[in-house]
């Protein structure tokens, strides 16, 4: 085949074209828990009449990637056809062959992807490796909600620090807890399920020091669904209060805790912890330097992290603008009392207008509680960027 520098607009999709892609990212989302440190990557494969030839969904231990998956199920019906692949395919050799490869080698004469894979050893490349065996392509269709699936991958790479989920439950006040400390339970039932399921799309999952004394969680995923790796705990703990009989001490052995303090910190009571199977890490600045600790659960390629609490640790990662995506579940209950904890501590907005404004607002029943869901405004230079990424088109 002959280089073509083929290039499809926005206005040219066909009806084919969007059910296979929504097919595409759907196969993509049953890789969720499966995939980490890798992306989400669903593939469907349709023949030269326009039939389902083939589909399939990645999975990090099976090593295939969806697009071999979905090539070996269509056999021969992929040669001349369209490949519908949820993001950009990699043409370097990793843990496995290159998939651009693979798709020329089946004869595929068309891949739709919705946008580039940010990894420096993919970005681009893919694309240019197809369109120089002659295979026409055609990128931007359900861009922002391929995007959007990968949110935790493209941040990852793309800033070399997890992605951090803020999760709250709260009443109609906006409190976390009553006066006495008692806080279960705030939101139903529904919700609660929920937030596992949230706990089982992610890497890890942190509180602060005083939500693991108060509560003494397990902090574990018990959505049910299966994972590849243990749900990673992390406790900020600036002056080491964690004690060594504590249920996340206790289970260490059975998944992984991790525990940032101060230099300063207490050597018999880190010790004490590292019996149990606990890491404490010890930081420049303490627990309060929250992008060296960043920096470190990034370094183990734990990709997202969701933010569970309490006030104190969610207004810091708020003020210091490290909160990527929020959640707050509210409850129709009114707790009042000046002394109970608010959801969200920490310095705050002066002024309304620096109050953080959500984009790309959800809001979902669950039972008689509220979901809202939400990302913190970008700068405009960052809106820039992500605007002028989803709109490329090759």
């Amino acid at each position: 085949m002959q280089p073509t520098d083929s290039i499809t607009e926005s206005s040219e999709w066909s009806e084919t074209d969007r059910k296979c892609m929504r097919r595409a990212l759907e196969l993509a989302s049953r890789g969720s828990g499966l995939v980490s440190p890798s992306p989400l990557v669903g593939c469907v494969i349709v023949d030269l009449e326009g039939n389902l030839a083939g589909e399939g969904f990645y999975v990090y231990d099976k090593l295939k990637h969806a697009e071999t998956l979905a090539l070996e199920q269509a056999g021969e019906r992929a040669r001349g056809g369209t490949a519908y692949v949820s993001l950009e395919p990699h043409s370097h050799h990793s843990r496995t062959p290159p998939c651009t490869d693979a798709l020329i080698n089946a004869g595929i004469n068309r891949v739709v992807a919705p946008i580039e894979d940010p990894n420096p050893e993919v970005s681009g490349r893919g694309f240019a490796h197809l369109r120089e065996a002659g295979v026409e392509t055609a990128t931007g269709l359900m861009a922002s909600e391929a995007e959007r699936l990968n949110e935790k991958y493209m941040h990852f790479i793309r800033k070399n620090l997890p992605f951090v989920h803020l999760k709250l439950a709260c009443s109609l006040d906006g409190k976390i807890a009553t006066r006495t400390g008692d806080s279960r339970w705030v939101a139903g039932e529904e919700a609660r399920a929920r937030a596992h399921h949230l706990r089982h799309e992610y890497d890890a999952i942190m509180v602060g020091t005083g939500t693991a004394l108060a509560d003494n969680p397990l902090l574990t995923d018990r959505s049910g669904k299966e994972r590849r790796r243990p749900l990673v705990r992390i406790v900020l703990d600036e002056r080491l209060q964690l004690g060594p009989n504590s249920k996340l001490a206790l289970t260490a052995e059975e998944a992984p805790v991790l525990v940032f303090t101060s230099k300063e910190a207490d050597d018999a009571a880190a010790a004490k912890l590292s019996m149990r199977g606990v890491e404490v890490f010890r930081v420049d600045g303490g627990s309060r330097n929250l992008r060296a600790v960043l920096e470190e659960i990034g370094r183990r390629s734990l990709q997202s992290i969701l933010l569970e609490g309490g006030g104190k640790i969610a207004g810091a990662f708020l003020d210091a603008g490290l909160v990527n995506k929020a959640t707050f579940f509210i409850a129709p209950i009114i707790i009042g009392g000046l002394d109970a904890p608010s959801a969200v501590a920490g310095k705050g907005a002066e002024r309304m207008a620096d109050a953080i404004r959500l984009r790309d607002v959800e809001i979902i029943p669950r039972g008689q509680d509220i979901e809202v869901t939400g990302y913190p405004r970008r700068t405009d230079e960052e809106e820039t960027r992500r605007h002028g990424d989803a709109a490329t088109r090759r």
